[in-house]
């Protein structure tokens, strides 16, 4: 008996800019951790297609996680789509996982050329548009950079709704309701997302603490062993052999997110622990191991690397980047559920969420003092303070000095984890971490 489909959630935000390109030439390409929703992606497109009017017959799907297509060379494949081809309408091809076969980009190449047909497929490693490959498509390919879900689409994966009512002293306040109308608070809802993260296969087995952690154990093994060790397999490569050193590097990064971090002090930390050897001529880390290691883990999205901007020498420093993790829930799985370091956890739901709406980010230096988030676009800047409470006089004051320090006339916003109506002082914007989130 073949497996019966789930029900699709509404990924609106990454559907949209996969409509956006339709029918154009360039072949769309998504990519992210394994598990946010790249395959779901491409059924909401394939659903939508079929709303529009295209017919099944025009509609080609393959999935590399089969058996159908783990053997399958590149020419077979090419024939295989061949013979399906419409011969008097334009064709969809979907292929998923499809850097799991060897020269996959000859097959989508001839396809573009060859055919007359809209192209879509998934990676879940940045290898995937590695230079290497990138000069087949080059120029003729879109990204489209998928991550776990956001805060909003948490609550809507969980059949939540947000409505705003009045407030007794004349503001508005959001609150979140369920189906059966009973009513939450946004902040019980939003220490859920801190606590769980935003895999989308969580809503599948609910806010169970034990299923959760299964099914971020089956993330994390299929990412680590699959993604990594496999694929240094495939690629003849002999320098990620190691999976102890490979987690204790990612516990590393996970307990450090939001840190200033240099190869040097991870590769300190992992000698006094003996998982990584000395270069006996010069007494330092092996470095060139160390940033193999985590290069495979950015390539796998796992962790992603944020760097420093000097703002006053509007240049970018080459030292002490900082890494934050893709979903927070994985965090909790590795280091257990824990109250500490809350401040660098709402650090690493914003910086994804910046991500999400399209900005640029880096972390600001101006003088002595660090701004957490420099998010820019075309025509558009801010500069973006995230803290826990502004509750104490020196935490406010903190968190205000390095905005006040920046002298152009770009928005300066403070987000607030808990507490306090949006208010704005020194012209800086101070305001709920959570109707941040909650925005359209």
């Amino acid at each position: 008996m073949l497996k019966r489909e789930s029900q699709l959630h509404n990924r609106d935000l990454y559907l949209n800019r996969l409509i956006a390109f339709r029918d154009t030439e360039p072949v769309k390409i998504i990519t992210g951790i394994r598990r946010c929703g790249k395959s779901s992606l491409m059924k909401l497109m394939a659903q939508y297609l079929r709303n529009d009017g295209v017919e099944n017959r025009q509609i080609i799907e393959a999935n590399f996680e089969s058996m159908e297509f783990r053997n399958m060379d590149v020419q077979t494949f090419y024939e295989w789509v061949k013979v399906r081809l419409p011969q008097d309408k334009r064709a969809y091809l979907f292929f998923d996982e499809i850097q799991r076969m060897e020269n996959w980009h000859d097959a989508v190449n001839s396809f573009r050329v060859d055919f007359d047909c809209d192209i879509y497929v998934t990676g879940s490693n940045a290898y995937l548009l590695s230079s290497e490959y990138a000069t087949y498509l080059a120029g003729r390919s879109v990204e489209i950079k998928m991550l776990p879900l956001s805060f909003r689409e948490f609550i809507d994966f969980y059949g939540y709704t947000v409505r705003e009512t009045q407030s007794p002293a004349g503001g508005m306040r959001k609150r979140v309701y369920d189906a059966d109308g009973e009513m939450y608070e946004v902040s019980e809802l939003f220490e859920a997302y801190m606590k769980f993260g935003g895999m989308p296969g969580i809503a599948d087995v609910g806010l169970d603490t034990d299923k959760v952690l299964t099914l971020l154990d089956g993330v994390y093994s299929t990412v680590v062993v699959r993604d990594i060790l496999e694929r240094e397999r495939r690629r003849g490569q002999r320098q990620i052999t190691d999976p102890n050193l490979l987690r204790k590097i990612i516990m590393f990064l996970a307990d450090n997110i939001g840190n200033s971090t240099s190869i040097n002090s991870i590769g300190n930390t992992l000698v006094n622990e003996n998982l990584l050897d000395n270069d006996k001529r010069r007494g330092k880390p092996a470095v060139q191991t160390l940033q193999a290691y985590i290069g495979a883990l950015l390539e796998s999205y796992v962790f992603y690397e944020i760097k420093r901007f000097d703002i006053k020498g509007k240049e970018y420093l080459r030292t002490l980047s900082k890494f934050y993790i893709v979903d927070i829930g994985l965090r909790n799985y590795l280091l257990g559920f824990r109250g500490n370091d809350t401040g660098h956890c709402l650090e690493n739901v914003v910086y994804f969420e910046l991500l999400r709406r399209g900005y640029d980010v880096a972390v600001g230096k101006v003088g002595e003092k660090e701004v957490d988030f420099i998010a820019s676009k075309a025509d558009e800047k801010k500069y973006i303070q995230v803290t826990e409470t502004m509750s104490a006089p020196e935490t406010k004051e903190r968190e205000l000095t390095p905005l006040r320090m920046i002298r152009d006339n770009h928005e300066k916003i403070v987000l607030v984890g808990s507490g306090g109506n949006s208010i704005t002082e020194d012209g800086i914007r101070i305001r709920s971490l959570t109707d941040f989130l909650l925005e359209e």
